[in-house]
């Protein structure tokens, strides 16, 4: 099978070196599909410079061929059978014009809760979407989805053996909507140091809990990525995950990156449905439902319960269920089967 990974504009090195979403998925569907036997190109000028020596790139993008030319004719002959794209792609109409004169699968993975395709953007079984949870499949149920458990990875993560971890981690972008202050004010009832790892996207939201994120039990760490960020989530005892009140998870990296370290998850949820109910079990972690209309206080305490049942899992096991049901092979086993 000859498989085109195609690049996804972005303001971060390709495949990201710590947060992304698109782009790790994008490069765990590539690892993936190597390692499953697949001839992979990569698609795009977007890639990383230092790949070129261990992957075949070819540097064009679908949407900016025309129909007819010499480029689309040599990226109709070179023969691809599927194409792995950020889900925009789909939809885009210059895109799909070149891509309908490829005749070849395509395979995305809905990353926004908020996007919308075009009509016949899916058919469900020559150009499939895929969805987390059964949240994101109910938003895109005109679109035939199938629920599948998005990888994600990055360059030089290669996860080292579970051992034990000490204190709690918290991964994500630092926001309102990821809602960082929920897990260090549960780690404060808990009397837990926990370190933050991310990049700070809303300095005001920062201003309006200052007191709380600049406790002494918390440790900034800033953006991680390689080999760093993979020994931060194999040191923490539980990664805590939480979000704001009406956020919608769709592609949900950080679970898959702990549960493959061995770090048991302790989760907030607001409904049920969500990312972090389809990513975990009691044997990975700890989901807790806390009321929309309650307060943060009242959240927190919710989240504290989690994490003292994440904290009583065992290391090697959650890593060895993590290596499963976050496999990239599998994964792109699953993108790469047409339904019947």
């Amino acid at each position: 099978m000859l498989v085109g990974i195609c690049d996804f504009p972005s303001s971060y090195i390709f495949p990201p070196a710590g947060y992304g979403g698109i782009e790790r998925w994008l490069w765990a569907v590539a690892e993936g599909a190597r390692a499953a036997g697949a001839d992979v190109h990569l698609l795009g000028p977007g890639w990383r410079t230092d790949l070129a020596g261990d992957w075949a790139l070819r540097s064009v993008r679908l949407e900016e061929l025309q129909p007819g030319t010499q480029a689309a004719r040599e990226l109709r002959t070179t023969g691809y059978d599927l194409l792995v794209v950020g889900h925009e792609y789909p939809s885009h109409p210059e895109w799909r014009k070149i891509w309908a004169e490829l005749d070849c699968d395509v395979a995305t993975f809905q990353h926004s809760p908020v996007f919308q395709h075009a009509a016949d953007a899916f058919d469900g079984r020559r150009s499939r979407l895929y969805c987390y949870s059964p949240e994101m499949a109910a938003l895109y149920a005109t679109h035939t989805p199938a629920l599948e458990h998005a990888v994600h990875l990055g360059l030089g993560e290669a996860e080292p053996p579970a051992v034990p971890g000490r204190d709690l981690i918290w991964v994500g972008r630092i926001d309102e909507e990821k809602a960082p202050h929920l897990a260090v004010r549960a780690a404060q009832l808990l009397g837990r140091r926990i370190s933050i790892v991310g990049p700070v996207f809303d300095t005001d939201y920062l201003r309006r809990h200052q007191a709380l994120l600049s406790a002494d039990h918390v440790t900034w760490v800033g953006e991680l990525g390689g080999a760093a960020k993979a020994v931060a989530f194999s040191d923490a005892a539980a990664f805590v995950y939480t979000c704001s009140r009406t956020y919608v998870e769709a592609g949900a990296a950080v679970f898959g990156e702990s549960l493959r370290a061995g770090t048991p998850v302790a989760a907030l949820c607001w409904r049920e449905g969500t990312c972090a109910e389809a990513a975990i079990c009691d044997a990975t972690g700890a989901a807790v439902y806390a009321n929309p209309d309650s307060d943060d206080e009242a959240a927190a305490c919710a989240l504290a319960v989690a994490i003292e049942q994440a904290l009583t899992l065992d290391a090697p096991a959650v890593q060895e269920i993590g290596f499963q049901r976050f496999d990239p092979v599998r994964h792109f086993r699953a993108l790469a089967t047409r339904p019947c």
